[in-house]
């Protein structure tokens, strides 16, 4: 199974947890987890990280082009799968449906459901009639929906220096 990873993934990892400068094993990470067919994002996610002008989009532009999928048949099969079950939904207000159907979420969960991927977010599963969540979304189309963290796990990620690299530990000096 591969990962398609929200935006709010990278984004969140730039700024808080793996951020560019002291956690580079993460970045390295993801590029080796995508040569082996592991992890890929969408279009429209590269989108909206080279507005940022920042590390992260320079990092993305210089990602192998098959990194970003851009919607294939089966994806655009999939949209009318999507569409269908959040205009269907009577928990959602109409904007939320609107908003939804406009937005990277909806590219995200159709090419997750067109190749049965599983679906990286840092959102969580939320009752609001305003606004739809990608968890929510996922659920109700059977589709696996995780944290980053959950992939991480499952995938045995490990960023660990080597033994060398590690200063000596000093003598306990105070008795």
């Amino acid at each position: 199974m591969a990962y398609l990873l929200d935006a709010n993934v990278l984004i969140a990892a730039k700024n808080l947890h793996y951020g560019m400068d002291f956690c580079p094993a993460f970045w390295d990470w993801i590029v080796i987890a995508h040569q082996t067919g592991k992890i890929f994002s969408i279009d429209k996610v590269a989108d909206e990280l080279s507005v940022g002008q920042d590390d992260l989009a320079d990092w993305a532009a210089n990602l192998p082009g098959s990194f970003f999928l851009d919607p294939d048949h089966a994806t655009l099969s999939a949209m009318g799968v999507v569409a269908n079950w959040v205009n269907t939904h009577p928990k959602y207000s109409a904007a939320a449906k609107s908003t939804f159907l406009q937005i990277a979420d909806f590219y995200l969960i159709s090419q997750a459901l067109a190749g049965r991927h599983a679906v990286v977010t840092h959102e969580t599963p939320a009752d609001s009639i305003n606004r739809i969540k990608i968890p929510n979304v996922c659920i109700g189309l059977k589709l696996d929906c995780m944290s980053p963290f959950q992939m991480l796990r499952r995938e045995h990620a490990r960023f660990v220096l080597p033994a060398a690299a590690l200063p000596p530990i000093p003598p306990n000096q105070g008795g």
